[in-house]
């Protein structure tokens, strides 16, 4: 027993597997994620890697070691907690394939909260590229999304994850802002629509158990969601690319400018 592991610090859960989990345990500061293992932090920045910020389940340690060894990778993985201004979580215009109702960070220049920053070598780069397909890649600079580190200092910019299919908004077309709890979305969400009830039920328990695993269905989740006017542009559009592509070590992904 080291007090390290995963599962001692309650870190160990994956959304992947309970999607009512979702977005996941984060930790309660920075940490290096080594295997099962979430080690302390020797230093704010690496300039050997890239930094990506985390707005929903790649923040969670269990979700980060479970997308890493599905290809092998048990490489150090820092993740510092940071205090990130200009940008803020919201809700993902799509139904993902394992049964939540993601996060996506949306523009909100006086948003401020504290969320992570994921530096990562190449292979891991890689790994997270081909787990969002939802998603184009896009570097956020300062000052448009500041992000300060613990030791007061800032980055210049930072990558993140923009929705391909915009973020649910709040009625008046502004985002509206993630829960953070798939169950009171989902409950949320299914109150406001008799045919998104049609296709995934009457509790979030049933729109997880239906949508998970079953891409037709969530395809038609995200059409309605669309159809019935829920969608907006999360800000971010114009900072997105598409140049994560294909599957980890097919050199489609390609490493950009680390700072």
């Amino acid at each position: 027993m080291t007090g390290r592991t995963l599962e001692e610090l309650g870190l160990a859960e994956v959304p992947r597997d309970d999607p009512l989990t979702y977005p996941g345990a984060w930790p309660a500061e920075s940490g290096l994620l080594h295997g099962d293992l979430l080690l302390p932090l020797e230093r704010l920045v690496y300039d050997d890697r890239v930094p990506l910020l985390a707005v929903g389940s790649n923040a969670c340690p269990g979700q980060l070691r479970y997308k890493m060894a599905e290809f092998g990778i048990g490489s150090p993985l820092p993740m510092v907690r940071s205090r990130v201004s200009g940008l803020d979580v919201g809700v993902s215009g799509h139904v993902s394939l394992f049964g939540y109702v993601s996060a996506s960070p949306v523009n909100a220049p006086r948003a401020s909260s504290e969320l992570f920053v994921l530096w990562l070598d190449r292979r891991q780069l890689e790994v997270i590229d081909a787990s969002e397909p939802h998603f184009r890649r896009a570097w956020l600079p300062a000052p448009r999304v500041r992000i300060e580190l613990p030791d007061g200092s800032a980055l210049t910019g930072a990558y993140a994850y923009v929705n391909r299919h915009g973020v649910l908004h709040n009625g008046v077309g502004v985002p509206r802002r993630h829960p953070g709890d798939q169950h009171v979305l989902i409950s949320e969400l299914l109150a406001r629509s008799a045919r998104l009830r049609e296709l995934f039920g009457v509790k979030p328990e049933e729109f997880c158990a239906r949508a998970r695993r079953d891409a037709g269905l969530c395809a038609r989740g995200t059409r309605l969601f669309a159809e019935q006017k829920w969608v907006t542009e999360s800000g971010f559009e114009s900072y997105a690319d598409d140049q994560q592509t294909g599957s980890p070590g097919t050199g489609a992904s390609l490493f950009p400018p680390l700072r």
